[in-house]
């Protein structure tokens, strides 16, 4: 990505989702030329579909957060947690699955999704998360859409174990019309 090339392409998501739900962007993060604040396409289920543009070049993606989440120990404060599937045609990437887990995770972990029985490992990067192996992009996005809910588990930075239950209720419909707006 051009316009922000110290951010992860995770992290210029991330932002946009900010954006979206109405946080202010702090002054360094402010919008590069040729971006705007997405705009909100459908919601379905869960889910939402959102288009917008970012560097110049349009982005689509599916956003939830989660239906319930649990740190151990209990009660440990964390920021807004999304989980989202992008589009972003220019760059020929198609339903990139990634997690703003709300809070910085520990440098080098790992973290576990899951899809009933089905498992797999996202790298992190601070706050996000995406999956360690692209090529199990489509192998992901097939068992979110067939299930009931996915299962995020981390670490914080701290220590602090988490859990994130997502519904994936109305996923397809939100991908199937994210991948309709950018094709």
């Amino acid at each position: 990505m051009t316009f922000l090339p110290f951010l992860s392409p995770a992290r210029l998501l991330a932002l946009l989702v900010v954006t979206v739900l109405g946080s202010a962007l702090p002054a360094p993060h402010a919008r590069a030329q040729g971006d705007e604040q997405p705009s909100l396409l459908a919601q379905y289920g869960d889910w939402n579909a959102y288009a917008g543009m970012s560097g110049g070049r349009k982005v689509c993606f599916a956003l939830a957060q989660p239906s319930s989440s649990q740190t151990n120990p209990p009660n440990r404060p964390r920021d807004p947690i999304y989980l989202f599937v992008s589009t972003r045609p220019a760059e020929n990437v198609r339903n990139e699955v990634s997690v703003i887990i709300g809070y910085p995770l520990k440098p080098g972990s790992e973290v576990a999704a899951e899809v009933g029985t089905v498992k797999f490992t996202l790298q992190t990067q601070n706050d996000n998360a995406w999956l360690k192996n692209p090529a199990e992009e489509p192998r992901l996005v097939d068992a979110m859409r067939k299930g009931a809910d996915i299962v995020i588990k981390g670490v914080s930075g701290r220590g602090t174990q988490t859990t994130d239950r997502f519904a994936l209720k109305g996923l397809a419909q939100a991908l199937d019309r994210v991948a309709q707006e950018c094709r």
